[in-house]
């Protein structure tokens, strides 16, 4: 364990940015399921909303560095492709 000042300091910080990242992580897992669930289920309006629901978690991630940007934007695109995949008639 660390004996400085600055460093029972940062593992303080640390702590406080592991709890963070791990539940906006855990809410990022719980929007995409949510979405896919939809998506399975072949529900166009459940899907679109939860998709909604699950862009701004993503997005919100990104900006607070928890998942890096391009790791964002691949998962509402592969989210957003899914859902676009109910609108058109295969």
């Amino acid at each position: 364990m660390a004996t400085h000042a600055s460093a029972l300091k940062r593992a303080r910080q640390s702590e406080r940015r592991r709890m963070r990242n791990t539940t906006i992580k855990s809410a990022i897992r719980t929007f995409s399921k949510k979405v896919l669930k939809a998506v399975e289920g072949k529900n166009l309006e459940e899907a679109r909303e939860a998709l909604a629901r699950a862009i701004p978690t993503i997005q919100g991630a990104s900006s607070k560095k928890v998942i890096h940007k391009k790791a964002a934007a691949r998962k509402i695109s592969r989210l957003a492709k899914k859902v676009n995949a109910l609108t058109i008639p295969a």
